[in-house]
């Protein structure tokens, strides 16, 4: 099914129902709280079937939008606070089949040296390169 948006041609995603399922154990795996919702993890496994199949339905139709993200405020090290972001579990589902669908098909694109948000690259492995790369020019 293709779509267009704002004068662009985009196609669907080919989200299984194995993708949904894929996610759910990702995200179960990580725990977290619930979110604006106040469904926790439990409460949504104890009609796990239907609470999948909704949102794979939703997902492949495009009728999927994310709900509101509750915001909780944390302490920092230095003693003040900052607000984090807690989605649905639904949500939480979602983006991880995103995820798990774009990042291996994008990955290939980033340059070596690219650190932000992507696998088994850390801020530290970052501030090394530059290290390095600064030796090197010297």
């Amino acid at each position: 099914m293709k779509r267009r948006i704002s004068g662009l041609e985009t196609k669907s995603l080919p989200i299984t129902q194995r993708m949904v399922k894929d996610a759910y154990r990702n995200v179960k795996s990580n725990k977290g709280s619930a979110g604006v919702d106040q469904v926790s993890l439990e409460e949504y496994q104890q009609d796990l079937s239907n609470n999948l199949y909704k949102l794979w339905n939703r997902l492949t139709s495009g009728s999927y939008f994310p709900p509101s993200v509750r915001a909780v405020s944390i302490p920092k090290s230095n003693g003040k606070r900052r607000k984090l972001g807690i989605p649905t579990v639904s949500d939480r589902i979602a983006q991880q089949v995103l995820k798990n669908y774009l990042e291996p098909r994008l990955e290939s694109a980033f340059h070596e040296n690219s650190y932000g948000y992507r696998p088994l690259k850390s801020a530290h492995q970052a501030v090394e390169q530059v290290r390095l790369n600064v030796r090197s020019h010297a």
